[in-house]
């Protein structure tokens, strides 16, 4: 128990504290700089349900989730298959490939907004050199260029995740099984989806889980593309809490959003958790 100890401690400190203090808060309307305020009850859940913001910030973190996921497991598998093939600089375009995943959020945000960039944007240059626009674009400031911009920028950041993955499963995948199917007649396009797909859906299922996770609580890259706008139509769930909180100076109805939030985040979870145990671990 001793031994145990110090991890119970840290646990507590670092995720049950915080959590129930976020319960706690969200019975209360709370004024952020000095933490005071009354008892409301479920009023904060009943005006969250009641307003707008709310269901334009969940369908605005579903389109990014499921758009940035969609984009994330296509790219995945494609450069993970090429990968896998005994190509010239084999390593080294492996090693490569990760950059986008371990490069800081700051500085890919930084180089990406200077690409989009109306006035003096390399990306506006080439669209209007090669002729498929005659005006530069607002990417990250009109509708529907920014939430596209963001999804793009979120699947080149976090795809490299399922390359690591699916590359991994791919080199675990019996050669006999694509000589059977050879033997068959089976073209390269059947052998991926009568052999290399079924072999990849675990892993797949696993990934698809961890990533709709995450970026369902991405915060600091979208944050910092748009802010939330142009108005409100890239606000997520987690840009929500924190303008509610500093913003708004409104605990209470901040920590409200974060426990929603949480609930929604537990359906995956345990989505996540069950599919795990049923296939005893990926």
């Amino acid at each position: 128990m001793a031994l145990i100890a110090p991890t119970v401690l840290i646990f507590c400190a670092v995720i049950v504290y915080p959590l129930f203090s976020a319960i706690y808060l969200s019975f209360y309307s709370v004024f952020t700089p000095t933490l005071e305020g009354e008892w409301v009850g479920l009023s904060n859940y009943s005006e969250l349900l009641q307003t707008g913001r709310f269901w334009n910030a969940l369908g605005n973190t579903l389109i990014w989730t499921i758009g940035s996921l969609f984009l994330q497991i296509i790219l995945g598998i494609g450069i993970a298959l090429v990968l896998h093939q005994n190509i010239w600089f084999r390593s080294l375009a492996r090693s490569l490939i990760l950059f986008p995943y371990f490069i800081s959020t700051v500085v890919a945000v930084l180089v990406w907004k200077w690409l989009f960039n109306d006035l003096y944007g390399i990306l506006n240059h080439l669209l209007m050199k090669v002729g498929i626009i005659e005006f530069p674009m607002d990417f990250l400031g009109t509708m529907p260029n920014a939430m596209i911009s963001v999804i793009l920028v979120g699947a080149w950041k976090y795809f490299p995740f399922v390359v690591i993955a699916v590359l991994a499963r791919l080199q675990s995948i019996p050669e006999s099984l694509y000589e059977a199917a050879k033997i068959d007649g089976a073209g390269p396009v059947a052998r991926f989806f009568d052999v290399t797909l079924p072999q990849l859906r675990d892993v797949l299922v696993v990934i698809i889980m961890l990533r709709a996770i995450w970026d369902f609580k991405e915060f600091d890259m979208i944050y910092l593309l748009t802010g939330g706008g142009p108005l409100d139509d890239t606000q997520t769930l987690p840009l929500l809490v924190y303008q509610e909180a500093f913003a708004l100076n409104d605990m209470g109805m901040a920590s409200a959003y974060a426990v929603v939030m949480m609930l929604i985040m537990l359906v995956f979870m345990l989505v996540y958790i069950r599919r795990t145990k049923d296939d005893g671990g990926v």
